[in-house]
């Protein structure tokens, strides 16, 4: 049945229909884990299945945002109906989505033998064009993919570096003056500009282009590069220098700024960002396309990412961002596709491997993240963010003992605040808290994990000693107090703190529910808990909580319901037992929590309520 052959490929794409059909919107992406082993249609698969069913079987890919999955059935739907030009559209934006480029132009060749003005197909020929040095046929198509704000740009920066490829450097750069739009335009117009007189050797004018891109925006990573690269070569080290360092105030130890330093310091004159009319293309696909996977237009930047990566396949910076647009979709394995394309000889490998382990964990694949990261440990042993990556790795996988082992060697190697501050410029001190605090409060989580209370207890301190009222720390520390039956009333006062602070947080209102319940107060304990289960219905440790207070206030029927449900929701292994004993028997007398109780009410008169 085709039901049973779609659920096969129910996992990771973009439905880029909207681009070809605007008017038609599509599903979001679904909140569920992606499956740990990617399965794609075999030949047979398609060789089975009925016009309407490859039609229905894409649909459901691209819903799922298997762009792989999606363009093989509608490709298959089209063999079998080829004049069906929903179908032959449909395809063409899997394609591209998918990144296959050259079977996109075919497509689009076919489109465009029906529809002249389809925008998005010329834009795909375009740059095929511009690939193969046919630049006079990339002019031509480029310019007729223009749109709207964003496509204009990309369009007008795609054909000057199709000029400039024709040998027509004045044409190129007219072409990109002579742009009128948003007031966002200029930093890119400038920059490309640059970048073009730079290659044609008009290195005087590339200058006066970069510095005043550059004066727009220092933060913007590319045109401080270029202006960077210029002045190596141009003016002098220092200068250069104080450019990088400039950037590293803003955003501290990004790679290929760290780089660019080792080589200012070392003399070296640096080369231009790009080296050929199709880099310059590839980086203005690029600078689009993750400037709108910031702003939240995935579908478009996946385009021009994917057309980028056509140009320039091992461009790092294309590739990342590919990867963090697949991320924040919430589709791991597509993402590590993408890491593991990263050049080994690129700065940005040792990120790319951090977050390629990362997805590979998400992926269920937890043992081949584990030893990716030992070994980018290995090769040095100070890199706390691979070491804070590792440690959560093993604390999510249960791994207690390891990652307190982990842990500890990040807290061996920590800055001193004084250096952290230093080293990000950060005059609150937050920068040196934020790093330091964390690994102490995730260390406590692994002790108390793995029975090592004292040295738990020891850590959770340390960690509000550096960040006072941190409210997962106040809530952690004072709902293991309250676990323990001990320090009652300064756990009480952590976790009230904690829920002022995070109202909304169901673990944290869960703590203070369960407060109330440890010490008898049973009222407040439902109060707390049934909000606690409104935010977070799902954990079987706050519903369990939840089935505890009814029981005790006498609502022994939902009680039990709410044990059955905490069960059904896969608690952990050792609370199960427990959970099923009091589906069966609920739960004995306490007159332990009803003293406590009494004395709490006590306490409360005497202090006016």
């Amino acid at each position: 049945m085709l039901s049973t052959r779609c659920n096969r490929w129910t996992f990771a794409a973009f439905a880029l229909a909207a681009l070809a059909f605007p008017a038609a919107g599509f599903a979001q992406t679904p909140e569920h884990p992606t499956d740990s082993a990617v399965q794609y249609p075999s030949r047979s698969d398609l060789r089975s299945l009925t016009t309407a069913g490859s039609y229905l079987a894409a649909r459901h890919a691209s819903v799922e945002r298997d762009a792989t999955s999606a363009a093989a059935f509608y490709r298959s739907a089209l063999r079998t109906d080829p004049k069906n030009n929903e179908l032959l559209d449909r395809a063409f934006i899997a394609s591209v989505a998918d990144g296959d480029i050259d079977e996109a132009v075919k497509l689009a060749d076919r489109i465009l033998s029906v529809d002249k003005s389809n925008r998005v197909a010329r834009l795909v020929v375009g740059v095929q064009d511009l690939k193969q040095k046919k630049y006079a046929a990339a002019q031509i198509n480029i310019n007729q993919s223009i749109r709207g704000p964003i496509t204009d740009l990309v369009a007008t920066l795609l054909s000057s570096w199709a000029a400039y490829g024709a040998g027509d450097t004045k044409a190129a750069v007219a072409n990109i003056d002579k742009l009128a739009g948003p007031d966002w335009y200029p930093i890119f117009k400038d920059l490309h500009a640059g970048m073009i007189l730079e290659l044609s050797g008009k290195e005087k004018d590339a200058g006066s282009r970069f510095e005043r891109a550059y004066k727009l925006d220092e933060s913007m990573l590319r045109v401080a590069e270029g202006y960077a690269r210029w002045l190596s070569r141009n003016k002098d080290d220092k200068s250069a220098e104080a450019i990088y360092e400039a950037f590293d105030k803003k955003l501290a130890r990004h790679p290929l700024v760290l780089e660019g330093l080792r080589d200012t310091k070392a003399g070296k004159k640096m080369p231009p960002l790009v080296d050929s009319a199709q880099a310059g293309a590839a980086e203005a696909l690029y600078g689009i396309g993750a400037t709108l996977t910031r702003r939240g237009g995935e579908d478009l930047a996946l385009v021009y990412l994917q057309l980028a990566l056509y140009l320039q396949p091992s461009h790092p910076l294309a590739l990342l961002s590919l990867a963090d647009l697949y991320e924040s979709v919430k589709k791991p394995q597509m993402a590590i596709k993408v890491y593991e394309r990263v050049p080994s000889s690129s700065p940005l490998k040792r990120n790319a491997q951090i977050q390629l382990a990362t997805d590979l964990d998400a992926a269920d694949r937890s043992d081949e993240a584990i030893k990716i990261l030992k070994g980018v440990i290995t090769e040095d042993p100070k890199d706390l963010e691979a070491i804070m990556a590792l440690g959560n790795v093993e604390r999510g996988r249960k791994k207690f003992a390891d990652c307190a082992q982990t842990y500890s060697q990040g807290i061996d190697v920590l800055p001193p605040p004084a250096a952290a501050d230093k080293a990000t410029g950060d005059k609150d001190k937050s920068a040196s808290t934020s790093i330091n605090y964390v690994y102490y409060y995730y260390r406590g989580i692994c002790e108390e994990r793995s029975k090592q209370w004292p040295k738990a207890e020891a850590d959770m301190r340390k960690a509000l000693e550096l960040k006072p009222e941190d409210p997962h720390v106040l809530n952690y520390l004072g709902y293991s107090w309250i676990d323990q039956g001990t320090n009652l009333d300064e756990a009480m006062k952590m976790i009230k703190r904690a829920v002022e602070q995070r109202p909304d947080d169901g673990y944290i209102v869960d703590s203070l529910g369960w407060a109330y319940y440890r010490i008898g107060n049973y009222e407040d304990a439902v109060k707390n808990l049934e909000r606690a289960v409104e935010l977070r219905a799902e954990d079987p440790t706050i519903n369990d909580h939840l089935g505890d207070a009814y029981w005790r206030v006498g609502r022994t029927l939902e009680a039990k319901f709410q044990w059955a449900h905490a069960r059904d929701l896969k608690p952990e292994a050792e609370d199960l037992p427990k959970i099923e004993a009091k589906i069966e028997n609920g739960l004995p007398d306490d007159p332990a929590a009803s003293a406590a109780a009494a004395a709490e009410k006590k306490k409360d008169d005497a202090n006016g309520g």
